[in-house]
């Protein structure tokens, strides 16, 4: 496996009996990197987490993380991992510091690591609250805290902020990207576009199985801006669409002698508006 390559797919598929779940998925996930599997719910996302990580086997190709043919996965693989589901369970009647504890001694992680994970998921205050009384945004970071408890060197994360409030997405974003600079490398599947482009390094856009497109969330969105517009601001007020040609290049070029733009902005589509073109359907979840 290529250096620093912590998972690998390769023309993987799977059919569940006439149903075609995956088609001939081809993608790496390195150190240090956010990967976002993205698109709607019943795409294909969660039966690839699956495949990857030894809970189902594929029809066909070959899935390998960190080195180990997922197909032929033993437990230690487990220690070196950690998997954010919607079922992913807790102990409702352990308190959160009781909650993360047990695992500690599972896999021998010291006290101060347990502190430092609590704060870093922002539980602190809440350490001595029974689990069960967590609002689902808590909760939900609880489930993460115990996941990277263990500084796993692969993170799956299944639509990780899907019914959170924006607060509490963005401090699981903050914390994503902390753990992606100590050098996680992250697995993200989700439906949200706009998530996604905060977030990832590569995203592989999901239709009917098939991975429609591949490559950074900048590169996919400026491959799929063909009419070149620009969103202008003047002075007066007046908010303007301009076509990129000679004629408004001017204009533009005249304004801003004058020193009368108050902004600019290229209009290249977003990942949603390229997911629209390039399936002809909405991201209906």
């Amino acid at each position: 496996m290529e250096q620093n390559v912590l998972l690998s797919l390769s023309h993987i598929s799977k059919r569940f009996k006439t149903e075609q779940a995956l088609k001939d998925i081809n993608m790496t996930l390195h150190q240090g990197e956010i990967l976002g599997f993205l698109g709607p719910s019943g795409a294909g996302k969660t039966t690839t987490i699956k495949i990857i990580t030894g809970q189902l086997r594929q029809t066909s190709g070959e899935a390998r993380l960190l080195g180990t043919d997922s197909s032929n996965i033993d437990e230690s693989i487990y220690e070196k991992i950690g998997v954010v589901s919607d079922n992913s369970g807790i102990y409702k009647k352990m308190t959160v510091w009781q909650n993360l504890y047990v695992f500690a001694g599972i896999w021998q992680v010291s006290r101060e690591r347990v502190e430092k994970v609590l704060t870093q998921v922002g539980l602190g205050e809440h350490r001595n609250k029974p689990a069960g009384k967590l609002s689902k945004g808590q909760t939900q970071r609880l489930v993460l805290a115990r996941a990277v408890l263990h500084k796993p060197r692969v993170l799956f994360l299944d639509e990780p902020t899907s019914g959170l409030d924006p607060s509490t997405a963005v401090a699981i974003h903050r914390m994503l990207l902390e753990l992606k600079e100590e050098g996680m490398a992250i697995f993200l599947t989700t439906h949200n576009m706009e998530e996604a482009a905060k977030l990832c390094d590569k995203v592989a856009l999901l239709h009917d199985g098939e991975i429609v497109e591949f490559g950074s969330p900048q590169e996919i969105c400026l491959k799929h801006n063909r009419n070149k517009k620009y969103s202008v601001l003047l002075e007066d007020n007046r908010e303007l669409e301009l076509a990129q040609n000679p004629e408004n290049v001017r204009k533009i070029a005249g304004w801003m002698e004058r020193d009368e733009i108050r902004r600019i902005h290229s209009c290249e589509p977003t990942l949603e508006t390229v997911f629209l073109e390039v399936t002809g359907k909405d991201l209906n979840v």
